[in-house]
């Protein structure tokens, strides 16, 4: 709902606010929290460009008390001439201070 809401701040709330937060997209591996944010700042200029953001999860396995793995599909709907957006994610969650939080994000 906040990428929705052209808040990249409060969509990064789900990640883990550390630098050693793992981000893989297309250019590349990108490390820590602040850096994933800039990278989306740069890339989403503002609200047309952010669109209406869909996931979808495909797969989620619980790999131990404090992790979890999960698989998806992502969708950005956009205004027609800037095109949709859409590829496929994984992630991995763990409990840290008793919240759970993506640790590393694939997204592709």
């Amino acid at each position: 709902k906040a990428w929705s809401k052209n808040d990249l701040e409060g969509f990064m709330q789900g990640y883990w606010k550390s630098d050693s937060l793992k981000f893989f997209g297309s250019s590349g591996l990108t490390k820590g929290w602040q850096q994933t944010l800039d990278n989306y700042k740069k890339s989403y200029k503002n609200k047309e460009e952010m669109g209406t953001l869909k996931f979808t999860n495909k797969s989620l396995d619980i790999v131990g008390e404090q992790t979890i793995f999960v698989i998806g599909e992502w969708n950005l709907m956009r205004a027609d001439s800037l095109g949709d957006l859409g590829g496929m994610y994984s992630l991995i969650l763990e409990k840290k201070n008793g919240k759970w939080v993506i640790t590393t994000d694939h997204s592709s």
